[in-house]
């Protein structure tokens, strides 16, 4: 059995309403997914982070690599993938064209072998994951934390147990906002912040010291990803512990943020830092530094399932008879392609979501929705001589 077919699609979602935070304002969505068939019609489905035409043209760059090979060697195919792109891009879009390969042929290894991606990662340490709303972006500028309760009385209604919410906008706007978030959701909702890197070391620091009364669980990309050095300062600055990581690619990326202290929580996002393959390196990279570690997950409900089979194999460094939560991004903005495009759907019951232990992801995409939602396609063929 062989790697037949490679298609890529780029989907697209007008939004009914734009929003922004500290960096951009997103109209519409706009993602790369990929479909690997094998000889036997055996497909897995796999997704990438960042721009979804450079995505697509990474993956057809890919293609010899993947094409002909045996799905069942996904690691010889990783590193057939990295050596191929090695001497011009360490780093970005074209490693998050690794990543939506490598997603999709572990999909497909695991409906092949008739197994969940839980269970081929060395199996499944819980069977549920702790979701935590990401949401409170700004939709009006003249108000930017307009309807802000509003959303968070949902988040807490819907039965999540931690929010977090967007900074960025000003020291002063920001501690309002995160006063104002405090005040509404109350003392037993987890509160997280993230300015997306906006910020100068003197400001997060100023910032972390303002909003250290209100119990913030982590302040997420304070700094600019390049300064290594300042991340690991600022977290000697305050007692809020400092997160990172979306921003990083490969082991070799996030060995610079542990060696050098930089941060308490890793944030690799596995459809952009080298895939399942890589990601498995990476939380061995974190668990000997003593670093948490939870994952960036933004796009459709590919990459959320990619997180939740991804999470249950996390060993809990130190272990203990009484289990911690293991915590999932859990995207809340509007989003067609998370919400329509696959199924089953994800539930979340009592603040948990079950991990799925269905063959490969576990789960499927509606053919009619994703023809609704594509603006482009491309279909990669291994020549039959």
């Amino acid at each position: 059995m062989v790697i037949e077919k490679i298609e890529t699609f780029i989907l697209k979602d007008k939004l009914s309403k734009s929003f922004f935070f500290s960096q951009w304002e997103y109209s519409e969505r706009c993602i790369c997914v990929v479909k690997v068939t094998a000889s036997d019609g055996t497909y897995g489905w796999g997704e990438g982070y960042g721009p979804a035409a450079v995505l697509e043209a990474g993956i057809k760059l890919l293609e010899p690599m993947v094409l002909g090979h045996n799905p069942l060697e996904n690691e010889v195919i990783w590193n057939n993938m990295y050596r191929k792109t090695l001497d011009f891009a360490r780093r970005g879009t074209l490693v998050a064209s690794i990543s939506a390969i490598d997603i999709a042929i572990w999909d497909l290894k695991g409906k092949i072998l008739g197994l969940p991606i839980s269970t081929l990662l060395g199996g499944a340490h819980r069977d549920k994951v702790k979701p935590y709303a990401t949401g409170l972006y700004f939709t009006d500028h003249n108000n930017p934390s307009k309807d802000f309760e509003e959303e968070a009385g949902r988040y807490v209604a819907q039965g999540f147990k931690a929010i977090k919410m967007k900074v960025g906008l000003g020291l002063k706007e920001d501690y309002a906002n995160v006063k104002k978030m405090r005040d509404t959701i109350g003392d037993d909702i987890e509160l997280m912040v993230d300015s997306n890197h906006a910020y100068t070391f003197r400001e997060a620091v100023a910032l972390a010291k303002m909003i250290e009364p209100f119990n913030i669980s982590w302040f997420e990309e304070p700094l600019s990803p390049e300064f290594y050095a300042q991340y690991s300062e600022l977290r000697t600055k305050t007692t809020i512990p400092i997160s990172g990581g979306e921003c990083e690619y490969l082991r070799f990326g996030f060995h610079q943020l542990l060696r050098n202290k930089s941060v308490d929580i890793i944030q690799p996002d596995i459809c952009a830092c080298g895939g399942l393959t890589e990601a498995k390196r990476i939380a061995a990279l974190a668990s000997t530094y003593g670093v948490d570690l939870i994952p960036h997950t933004w796009g459709t409900a590919i990459g959320l399932h990619v997180a939740l089979h991804f999470i249950s194999n996390l060993e809990s460094v130190p272990g203990r008879m009484m289990k911690p939560d293991f915590f999932m991004e859990y995207d809340q903005t509007e989003n067609g392609l998370r919400d329509k495009l696959s199924y089953p759907l994800i539930e979340m019951k009592d603040g948990m979501i079950d991990v799925p232990n269905r063959p490969g992801l576990g789960i499927d995409i509606d053919e009619k929705v994703l023809e609704r939602y594509t603006v482009s396609k491309t279909i990669l063929k291994k020549s039959i001589i």
